[in-house]
This record gives structure tokens, sequence and C-alpha cells, in this order.
């Protein structure tokens, strides 16, 4: 059976959207978009060189 006092202190509000959308975007992330970019700039670096 549920112990509801138990799983009232494990509780933690939710962020306000405010507060949710800025923790996410100041977070220093990597995604596919930036890793292609690196690759197509590093590749034409190297077609230069040559």
């Amino acid at each position: 059976m549920i112990n509801f006092e138990e799983e009232l202190k494990k509780f933690h509000p939710s962020l306000e959207v405010e507060d949710a959308e800025e923790a996410i975007y100041n977070q220093d992330l990597t995604d596919m978009a930036d890793l292609l970019v690196k690759m197509i700039k590093e590749s034409e670096d190297k077609q230069g060189e040559q």
C-alpha cells in the first residue's frame, strides 16, 4: 500500500516555465547540429590545406 506521508516527503515541486526555460538554456549541451557544423568546418579546413 502507498504511504502518502513518505511520498509527500519525496515530493519536489516542478519549476515554473520561466525557471525551467532558463535552466535548460543555461546548460552547455552539444547537439547533432553542432556536431555536423563542426565536422563540415573541419572537412572544409582540410580541403583548403591541400
